[in-house]
């Protein structure tokens, strides 16, 4: 089991998949941290040799990319801020809504009427 900045890799995919499941990390930057460490895209996590760990913690470490904790951190403090001065997508988020301008009318039911089918839920368990 390969574990890099607290998390575990799976074993049977390539590294360039396998990197992915770090927060913060995608497939494009996942290529990038492997070409610096000169390691092939092909292959996968359970062939990687204790040296090229290494280096790819190292990379991790060194390189100023935000993950896992700091960036979910950072993302909460953005919302948070924009919660506070009560913007438009502050308030978006407060009222649990989407942000990006997305069609509330037909879609994002689990967003709009959790109310409705609670009561929905409630009368129907009521009749059986």
């Amino acid at each position: 089991m390969i574990k890099l900045i607290g998390i575990d890799l799976p074993q049977n995919k390539k590294v360039k998949y396998s990197l992915t499941k770090i927060y913060g990390i995608g497939i494009a930057t996942a290529k990038n941290i492997l070409t610096i460490a000169k390691i092939s895209f092909d292959k996968k996590t359970c062939d990687l040799s204790f040296a090229e760990i290494k280096v790819l913690r190292q990379i991790l470490q060194k390189n100023n990319i935000k993950l896992e904790g700091d960036l979910r951190r950072f993302k909460d403090s953005n919302i948070n801020k924009l919660i506070e001065i009560n913007c438009y997508k502050g308030r978006r988020h407060k009222q649990k809504l989407p942000v990006h301008g997305q069609r509330t009318r037909t879609n994002s039911r689990t967003k709009r009427d959790k109310k409705k089918l609670k009561k929905k839920l409630k009368k129907h368990v009521k009749t059986i």
